[in-house]
């Protein structure tokens, strides 16, 4: 694993630090994104996401943006809305010789696992009843706080979601977190974000009929209103 030396600031030296490649670069979008894992001086584990002609092109920007400015946008808006994500460190692009390169720098999400990790390794069922609907409520209140302000994950699959585990006076509890925001984006109609992201949820997710019940009933109730085609 790359170690980050003392005094390292600045896009330039961010961009030339050396850590493990998670995501090794893949081409899309025209460009190429990739994922290294780096230890700070401090301990903390950071995620430094590079692109080199990575965008996204939208109304507002015709010619092209770099979906890590996108993803630095929503990681700050969720966390105004006190959502977990993870915690910004650095974020910055460079334009030149007619490219663009871009740096988002994330902490890791400690004690944290993805929902698809957690249930392979028994978490789901390891609780009670009683236990998992709480994590269920738990997911759907930070879904419907999300969507309630119009913003839309854009790639709400299980492996993005994560979940931390802690002990209660009534047995467990959790704490909730979404990452990969790349696609993240506020849209005009509270419908349409809510729809999109939990269909999407609802096609790669393991719950059984009776779960799906659960987490949507208290999504709406949270959300404040019925999603149509969401409770089939």
């Amino acid at each position: 694993m790359g170690v980050m030396t003392q005094g390292d600031k600045g896009f330039d030296r961010w961009w030339n630090t050396a850590g493990d490649w998670v995501e090794a670069p893949n081409v899309r979008r025209g460009g190429e994104s990739g994922v290294q894992r780096l230890r700070l001086p401090d301990g903390t584990l950071a995620y430094v996401k590079r692109q080199v002609g990575h965008l996204y092109r939208s109304l507002r920007h015709p010619l092209g943006r770099p979906t890590a400015l996108r993803e630095r946008d929503a990681l700050l808006a969720l966390r105004e809305l006190g959502i977990q994500v993870p915690k910004l460190l650095f974020c910055d692009a460079r334009q030149a010789d007619g490219g663009w390169r871009a740096l988002l720098v994330s902490a890791a999400l400690e004690g944290y696992q993805d929902l698809d990790q957690w249930y392979a390794e028994g978490g789901g069922s390891q609780l009670n009843e009683a236990e998992h609907e709480r994590f269920l409520a738990t997911l759907a209140g930070v879904l419907a706080r999300m969507h309630r302000h119009r913003w839309q994950h854009g790639c709400l699959y299980p492996k993005h979601i994560f979940v931390a585990e802690r002990q209660g006076a009534e047995g467990k509890e959790f704490d909730v977190a979404l990452l990969d925001l790349e696609k993240c984006r506020q849209r005009i109609s509270l419908d349409t974000a809510a729809r999109r992201d939990m269909l999407q949820l609802r096609r790669h997710s393991s719950w059984n009929a009776a779960q799906w019940r659960t987490l949507i009933y208290v999504y709406q109730h949270a959300l404040g209103r019925k999603i149509r085609g969401l409770e089939s």
